[in-house]
């Protein structure tokens, strides 16, 4: 947050895995961004739905100064 209790956004991309060069608005610098994508399902459900999760972290500032997160493949 700023110092006048309103919150800064930042245009953060995404390096690798399945969102690659994906541009994401993030709040207050967070660590980890996590990413899901829809699974099909074999058979009809009721109400329940499988997402893939991926998980992307932050990295320092080293390029060009923009907001970076890399793919994580070990996780979860």
């Amino acid at each position: 947050m700023n110092g006048d209790g309103t919150t800064l956004w930042e245009v953060a991309v995404l390096d690798g895995g399945p969102a690659d060069g994906l541009r994401v608005r993030v709040a207050d610098r967070p660590g980890v961004v996590q990413v899901t994508c829809p699974c099909e399902l074999d058979a009809p459900s009721s109400g329940v739905r499988v997402d893939a999760l991926y998980v992307y972290r932050r990295e320092p500032r080293a390029r060009g100064g923009s907001l970076r997160y890399g793919f994580d493949a070990a996780s979860p």
